[in-house]
């Protein structure tokens, strides 16, 4: 084969792919940082691949709300490999080093935290990291074998580090992994932090490494796991423990983080056994697709659970952030409940045992796009409640820091996301099973359970329906149709759907409020700002508000929708449920339909 270094990209080829695969091609092939993945990237421009360098080339994988994540692959930009991760550390370290002028200077020795999930290939992204790390001159506390999410954000803050990294890819699919970078408050970095690291890593052209056995690089394990598993199960809220329940790590490390807290807690929870093994293929998950969110990942756990007799199922995701629940109804049915029903009765459980001490200072925290029931429990409480933030715990752990952590209650983001307490700035599913299982315990000691209580909450505050749809669009064809669908509802929205008048629009990306039909301007939008356009309109006594919303993490762009209604009384509540369904089936038929004009 000819010197992959004299090999330009053809026209012809050229202008088959897209413009940023091209760029990022000619890179590949001229600039010196690649030396090692250029033959390969050559072989594919003499074999005239267009389809595997559009895969590889078409985006240097960008830092997201959850970090940097995306497919695995042998090398390219737009995949997760050894090249991805070690870059993603070293403009990690740069910039860094320019944020703090100690370590910029030789004051003083950095330092990093580096954690991984069971995912494939995460100990080899977690050990080049800690290289990496190294080789710019850091401490690095590395752990010995898989941790959570949570111990990571915690991690961070009980060895006083700068930052922290998380190789995961949460509950994607087992060909993604990613890489979370943490900042010192033991939160996911924020702006202008995320911008700076991403432009860092951009202009990486050499990768400083060290080797494993290098004096700077220290393991990390049982005395930071007992300080986290202390931190959380300190904050118990009650001593109920009668609740038969299960728990399913989905192949992933929750049993480190759920099953241990609740053990210690004193609750006696049976671990599923096909889902124990640490596996990053997640055989024996449904299509291997280890989100909690799903509900088909919870149906052998139900057919186990009617056996077993347990009322309560718990399921974490790879990384133990999040935690999925279902609950045995009185009549002996079982129902996944949503993020947003989690949160609000998590919410209510904490609000309600910590009544005594809580004052008008204390808040409780969620993103936009999560149940404004919280709310409406917050403030029935006489708690303040900061609501308008950004998809992503980040901003939660955020908003903790700028308002006090010392008053925070709870914290909630519709994607099955909970924290309490200070010991992190991250969601936990730990803090999460314990109180799902503590508040299923006291309502089981007065013969309810978490059903009922969530519809005790419906006839008290208004009945809340929240759910989402999706449609997916890969790649770069993928990426720009997901651009023409958020400029379609940003200048061109839709004014009716199923009888649902729509009347504003809050435009997060441009910093307005605008009312509808005319999508004239009306009023400024304080911060934040991001890629979100919220509608808000209503029909008779139902009020609808729809949330547009590009993922940060995966080719998708996602629709929120919410809908509230008045319950006159407890007896109603069946027929408030019952014509609020109709009415937003009929809402998301008519948004689909009009997705399906914009696309055509």
């Amino acid at each position: 084969m000819t010197d992959p270094a004299a090999i330009a990209v053809p026209e012809e080829l050229a202008a088959k792919l897209s413009p940023t695969a091209a760029a990022n091609l000619k890179r590949f092939l001229t600039e010196p940082q690649y030396i090692a993945e250029r033959a390969r990237a050559a072989a594919l421009v003499e074999a005239a691949d267009v389809e595997q360098i559009d895969a590889l080339f078409w985006q240097v994988i960008p830092f997201g709300t959850g970090g940097r994540r995306g497919p695995m692959g042998d090398f390219g930009p737009a995949t997760i490999n050894e090249r991805t991760i070690a870059e993603s550390a070293q403009g990690l370290a740069v910039y860094a080093k320019q944020a703090d002028a100690d370590i910029q200077s030789g004051r003083r020795a950095g330092k990093a935290v580096v954690a991984h999930d069971t995912r494939n290939n995460s100990r080899l992204f977690a050990e080049v990291t800690a290289r990496t790390l190294a080789g710019n001159g850091f401490e690095v506390y590395l752990f010995d074998s898989h941790r959570s999410t949570p111990l990571l954000s915690f991690a961070v803050r009980h060895l006083g580090c700068d930052v922290g990294v998380m190789i995961t890819a949460s509950h994607n699919p087992p060909a993604d992994n990613g890489f979370k970078a943490y900042w010192s408050t033991g939160g996911q970095v924020l702006a202008p932090h995320d911008k700076g690291i991403i432009e860092a890593v951009l202009a990486v052209e050499e990768v400083h490494q060290t080797d494993l056995d290098d004096p700077k690089i220290h393991a990390a394990g049982s005395e930071v796991d007992e300080a986290f598993w202390k931190a959380v199960t300190d904050l118990s809220l009650c001593d109920h423990r009668d609740i038969p329940a299960l728990f399913s790590p989905l192949h992933g490390v929750g049993e480190t983080v759920c099953h241990e807290v609740v053990k210690r807690a004193g609750f006696d929870v049976e671990v599923f056994e096909p889902h124990r093994t640490p596996d990053g293929d997640f055989p024996n998950v449904d299509a291997h697709f280890p989100n909690p969110e799903r509900t088909e990942v919870f149906a052998p756990l139900i057919d186990h659970a009617k056996t077993s007799g347990a009322e309560v199922i718990l399921a974490s995701d790879p990384d133990a952030d999040r935690l999925g629940v279902v609950v045995k109804g009185s009549d002996g049915t079982f129902e996944r409940l949503s993020g947003n029903q989690v949160g609000a009765l998590l919410t209510d459980y904490v609000c309600r045992q910590r009544s005594s001490e809580l004052t008008a200072d204390h808040f409780v925290v969620y993103t936009l796009v999560t149940t404004p029931l919280i709310g409406a429990i917050a403030r029935g409480h006489g708690l303040k409640v900061i609501d308008q933030l950004l998809v992503g715990f980040k901003y939660i752990g955020h908003a903790m820091d700028e308002h006090g952590p010392d008053k925070f209650v709870f914290g909630a983001e519709e994607s099955l996301g909970y924290l309490a307490g200070q010991y992190a700035r991250d969601k936990d599913a730990g803090i999460a099973a314990l109180y799902t299982l503590e508040a299923a315990a006291e309502l089981r000691a007065g013969g309810k359970t978490l059903l009922d209580r969530l519809d005790e909450l419906y006839a008290e505050h208004g009945y809340f329906w929240e759910g989402q749809t999706s449609k997916v669009c890969p790649g770069a064809s993928g990426a720009q149709q997901i651009a023409n669908i958020c400029d379609a509802f940003r200048n061109d929205p839709p004014k009716d759907l199923a009888g649902v008048t729509l009347t504003s629009v809050r435009d997060f990306g441009q910093h307005e409020v605008r009312d509808l039909p005319a999508n004239t301007k009306s009023a400024d939008l304080p911060e934040p700002r991001g890629n979100v356009l919220m509608f808000e309109g209503g029909k008779g006594d139902l009020t609808v508000r729809i949330a547009v919303r590009p993922s940060g993490t995966e080719p998708k762009i996602k629709f929120y929708l919410f809908a509230q209604h008045a319950v006159p009384d407890a007896a109603s509540l069946a027929t408030v449920k019952s014509q609020t369904a109709g009415q937003i089936n009929a809402v998301k038929g008519a948004l689909s339909a009009w997705l399906d004009g914009v696309a055509g």
